[in-house]
């Protein structure tokens, strides 16, 4: 496949599949996202927390590492890093992984009323290993995965009152990110290795991930992409990503999102954005700083979409930016936190009503992990 060929889609409120901006063939050579006006325009001067967002939005810090979550006794976690909300009644939920090691991590959650009041928080994951990023499911469940050697995914439950679940079923590597595709009932999942892999997991029954057959994808010749089974999902004495031989590698995967048919995903080795169509079974390229001029995204890491058809894509350095690359191709930042330069930017998710974006800056203003921050942005989403 040509390197700047590329394929995107997104979906254009409920059920409609809009073709975004580009050819739709393999062959043809396509132009990633290119930099441009962000359809909500320029940032303003930096606000009381330090945030320069669009006219029209505003901030409000939500929690603060080793501080107790406004109105509840729950501690907040070091290291906040990947997260998603869940509709919860009227409200909703976001829950939040830890990226501490030596079993210090796990997941917190926060629950909001219908108006965004914070009505409660509590951990509904102990005693893990650098919990990353991760993936939400149709089932209402939070995949919550170990950014470890031979790490495991947990399947937890934002709504809390049952214990998180190990799923070694879906492998155990240097787990990164989860998206679930619905339409072929897969769970895809990226590796976060200079010479990791892009794997998908088949559950026996959709909605149990006890068992089922673990997959990666492959260079099938011709530029052409296809799936072969991992031999030994539990990684040893060989690693998942050196038992096939055909297996496409990928310069550090980070975050994942599915929509419509296609699963993007990052790599921070590269600094790009990659689409798997589903459908069609073809790989592409989204996004590539070196392809696009005075790019403003760099060091891509978590990754989600919002029902416009925008995906929002967290800085892991850069300038600490939260970028969007719009459904016209048009990459551009939408909120950007001074002061931080010694920490990441992760854990973007938007409630389920769309009208509030939630992000951490893992290490704050003081360069560490008992230094997060986890924020709550609010305004015009279109």
């Amino acid at each position: 496949m040509e390197r700047r060929t590329f394929l995107r889609a997104a979906v254009i409120g409920a059920g409609t599949s809009v073709a975004l901006g580009f050819s739709i063939t393999t062959q043809a050579l396509g132009y990633p996202a290119r930099a441009g006006d962000s359809p909500y325009g320029p940032l303003q001067p930096a606000d009381a927390n330090g945030i320069m967002l669009p006219s029209g939005f505003t901030s409000r810090v939500i929690a603060r590492t080793g501080t107790k979550v406004p109105g509840t006794a729950y501690t907040w976690h070091g290291a906040p890093d990947g997260g998603a909300c869940f509709a919860d009644g009227s409200g909703w939920i976001y829950v939040s992984n830890s990226e501490i090691g030596f079993g210090g991590g796990g997941v917190g959650a926060v629950r909001f009323a219908a108006d965004g009041q914070i009505i409660g928080a509590y951990s509904i994951l102990s005693g893990t290993n650098r919990n990353c990023a991760g993936g939400a499911t149709p089932w209402q469940t939070w995949l919550s995965c170990e950014e470890v050697d031979r790490g495991y995914v947990y399947e937890t439950y934002p709504a809390g009152g049952r214990q998180a679940v190990r799923r070694p079923a879906l492998g155990r590597f240097n787990h990164e990110a989860a998206a679930a595709d619905p339409d072929r009932r897969v769970v895809y999942l990226t590796e976060d290795e200079s010479d990791g892999c892009f794997y998908r997991f088949i559950p026996t029954t959709w909605g149990d991930l006890s068992a089922g057959k673990l997959q990666v994808l492959i260079d099938a010749g011709q530029g052409a992409v296809g799936w072969a089974d991992v031999p030994d999902p539990d990684g040893s004495p060989t690693r998942t990503r050196r038992q096939v031989a055909a297996a496409r590698k990928f310069n550090g995967g980070e975050g994942c999102y599915y929509r419509a048919g296609t699963c993007f995903f990052t790599t921070k080795g590269d600094n790009r954005v990659w689409a798997y169509d589903a459908a069609a079974n073809t790989l592409a390229i989204a996004y590539d700083d070196d392809l696009t001029a005075n790019a403003p995204l760099t060091g891509v890491d978590n990754i989600t979409g919002s029902a416009s058809g925008d995906l929002f894509v967290a800085e892991d350095g850069g300038n600490m930016e939260v970028c969007l690359i719009t459904p016209d191709d048009i990459v551009a930042p939408f909120l950007r936190v001074n002061g931080q330069s010694r920490s990441e930017l992760c854990g973007v998710a938007l409630d389920p009503a769309g009208r509030r974006l939630y992000f951490s800056s893992q290490r704050g203003t003081t360069g560490s992990s008992s230094g997060g921050i986890t924020y709550e942005v609010t305004g015009p989403f279109r």
